[in-house]
């Protein structure tokens, strides 16, 4: 049997640890680009490769304590900005969802309590979690900065797994004082399905004798993989449960490959293992602001990005050779542009790189630009290229100037050193 352990609310579960007043109030997490990394003064940002996932940027601002956490999100002209990246079910008792701006939230519950994000806490938290569940089950998998998968399999009998997984959960609220809710069943999808409606802290066991009568009154747009194309296709041929779904195996199979593994993830009959360990195969940064045209100012921005991403990159130890940059527009436009380039990482060479990209992906002048961003993929252990030889001397020197620059950020901080183009 696997399992399924995700934290309930956990944004606001980790504030309600330094924070125990915030227990039974409608809380909400608050989350905004942090387009302060623009600022000519920044100051505080860093970065975590350990979690990703929903609203769990690799680079953010270092925590800042405050009396009003509202005012994080209040800009000069007294306009509040900003969305909901989680909230308690308190507040979800009102309508407020993830994803909400701040301001409907409030209009919604007036007294609802805003925080700011806490990225360096849940961290901290999210690897005890782990190290915990890694102490408990033999195979652990890290899905999100949230969310984990166990196997059971010849570790838990059957029949202990309802008492194992009420205690686990029990435990962790105790050592770790996060609440989680857990699902049991013969797979992993099954399991994840299953959390969902074991919420809040609580659990749920799937078997083969209860499988059916759990999972075929289930809506289809509530199994992870189905997105809103697929959910209006699904009812666009009268499938509307996943009941629906498993007695329609000729026709997802008519539909292509990605239906028919969705058929039998639901059905039960497909499985993924358990990995305890992941490589990263990209990594990327982008902001989205305020609409601007300034072109100059534009282009400032990507050596800014560029000198965040650079020293993500050195950090990680890998030579990216798929580069892209991204452009959106005001009016719902889009531009992007990529290039293969196999060569040893210079940040100088990744920031004349990239502003090459912007120049050529920005093909909408007359429009206003509201997000930039730049991301870096196929690193070469990872692929079977071969860096060029062509310019290789000249190469090793500017990276062992990177290499230099590297050590000064880490020491004492990523803009510790920027480039005169930012200024």
């Amino acid at each position: 049997m696997k399992i399924h352990i995700d934290i309930d609310c956990f944004f606001v579960s980790a504030a309600r640890i330094i924070e125990p007043e915030l227990e039974h109030k409608a809380v909400a997490i608050g989350g905004r680009s942090d387009t302060k990394i623009f600022n000519k003064d920044a100051k505080n940002q860093t970065v975590n490769f350990e979690n990703s996932g929903s609203f769990v940027p690799t680079f953010y601002k270092a925590y800042e304590k405050k009396d009003d956490d509202i005012a994080s999100f209040t800009d000069s002209d007294g306009k509040i900005r900003g969305i909901l990246t989680t909230s308690s079910y308190e507040a979800r008792s009102f309508g407020i969802k993830t994803a909400m701006t701040i301001r409907e939230a409030l209009q919604l519950c007036p007294h609802l309590i805003i925080k700011a994000p806490n990225m360096s806490l849940y961290q901290k938290l999210s690897h005890e979690l782990h190290e915990f569940l890694c102490s408990k089950i033999p195979l652990v998998e890290q899905a999100s900065i949230d969310e984990f998968y166990g196997d059971l399999t010849g570790w838990i009998k059957d029949e202990d797994i309802p008492a194992f997984i009420d205690s686990l959960r029990h435990e962790i609220l105790h050592v770790i004082k996060l609440p989680v809710s857990i699902g049991a069943a013969p797979t992993r999808y099954i399991a994840k399905l299953a959390t969902t409606y074991a919420k809040p802290f609580g659990c749920k066991v799937i078997d083969k004798y209860n499988f059916d009568a759990f999972v075929n009154p289930i809506e289809v747009g509530a199994f992870a993989g189905i997105g809103k194309s697929m959910k209006h296709k699904f009812n666009s041929a009268q499938i509307h449960t996943l009941g629906d779904i498993r007695k329609r195996r000729g026709t997802l199979e008519s539909w292509g490959p990605y239906a028919t593994d969705l058929y039998k993830r639901i059905n039960g009959e497909v499985d993924a293992p358990i990995k305890t360990t992941h490589r990263r195969k990209s990594i990327g940064i982008s902001r989205t602001f305020d609409s601007l045209y300034d072109r100059l100012e534009l282009k400032r921005r990507v050596h800014v990005l560029v000198r965040h991403l650079s020293y993500a990159i050195l950090k990680l130890d890998v030579i990216p050779t798929v580069f892209h940059l991204g452009i959106s527009y005001e009016m719902n436009q889009k531009s992007h542009k990529n290039i293969s380039l196999a060569e040893l990482f210079t940040e100088k060479k990744f920031d004349s790189l990239c502003l090459k990209l912007f120049h050529e992906a920005d093909t909408q002048k007359r429009l206003k630009v509201i997000r930039l961003s730049i991301t870096c993929s196929s690193f070469t252990r990872d692929s079977k290229k071969e860096l060029s030889l062509i310019g290789f001397h000249e190469e090793q020197k500017m990276r062992k100037l990177t290499e230099q620059t590297q050590i000064l950020r880490e020491r004492y901080g990523i803009d510790t050193l920027k480039w005169g183009s930012e200024m």
